[in-house]
């Protein structure tokens, strides 16, 4: 049973930066913020991934361009050795390169150094849900970018790959089309209990890990398509 609001325990993150001025204005930052514990700060990617070891945070905020270890590396190293903690990128950079790599190597969150304190507690909450927390902008712009590659042209709707059921299909799709498990509920008269079971029946037969994932299988697999301009 998830613990109500006031009795969940405060996520541990640790910020990665190599700018020191950003890195401690951060770590100050989301020392003001409500469910955020700072429990460590790394200058490079290397650092952070030492420090993931060392304190086994529940998030990491990971910058990207940094010496010795950038944080896409950091993050495929922090993915692979310690699968417990999660990476959300916090950035400067909003290009589509630096997107896909990050996601790529098993980011769940991906935000600008634009984004609120709530934006940041929110998207940290949502990839300890198992949800994607990217940023709104962000995730039109994946979807618009996966939409330009993955056109199909036939026009048959194609059976449920991997043995998903009928239902688990319609989930997919819903993933695809950017709806979170609230709005999937909603839009299939069901519970979002229903919905995370169906999710996690999905994931297990495709071998996904994450909503990121699930969009590109989506759209590889031609079970969304782009809608006509």
């Amino acid at each position: 049973m998830t613990a109500p609001e006031g009795e969940r325990k405060p996520a541990r993150v640790v910020v990665a930066d190599d700018q020191t001025v950003v890195r401690e204005g951060i770590v100050m930052l989301l020392g003001l913020l409500p469910g955020l514990d700072v429990v460590g700060a790394a200058g490079d990617g290397e650092e952070a991934v030492r420090l993931v070891g060392e304190l086994a945070p529940d998030v990491v905020l990971m910058d990207l361009r940094m010496p010795r270890c950038d944080g896409v590396e950091a993050t495929r190293r922090i993915r692979s050795e310690y699968p417990g903690t999660q990476v959300v990128v916090l950035t400067t950079f909003a290009d589509d390169e630096s997107l896909f790599a990050a996601l790529r190597a098993g980011a769940r969150g991906y935000l600008t150094k634009d984004a609120g304190g709530e934006e940041i507690v929110r998207a940290v909450q949502n990839v300890l849900s198992g949800e994607a927390g990217l940023a709104p902008g962000i995730q039109l712009r994946l979807l618009e970018k996966l939409s330009q590659a993955e056109v199909r042209t036939t026009a048959a709707p194609p059976e449920p790959p991997d043995g998903l059921t009928t239902r688990e299909s319609e989930v997919l799709v819903l993933i695809g089309e950017g709806l979170s498990n609230q709005d999937i509920a909603r839009k299939l008269h069901v519970s979002t209990a229903t919905v995370k079971t169906h999710i996690n029946n999905l994931f297990a037969k495709t071998g996904l890990k994450d909503r990121a994932q699930a969009v590109r299988y989506a759209y590889g697999k031609g079970m969304v398509r782009p809608r006509a301009e």
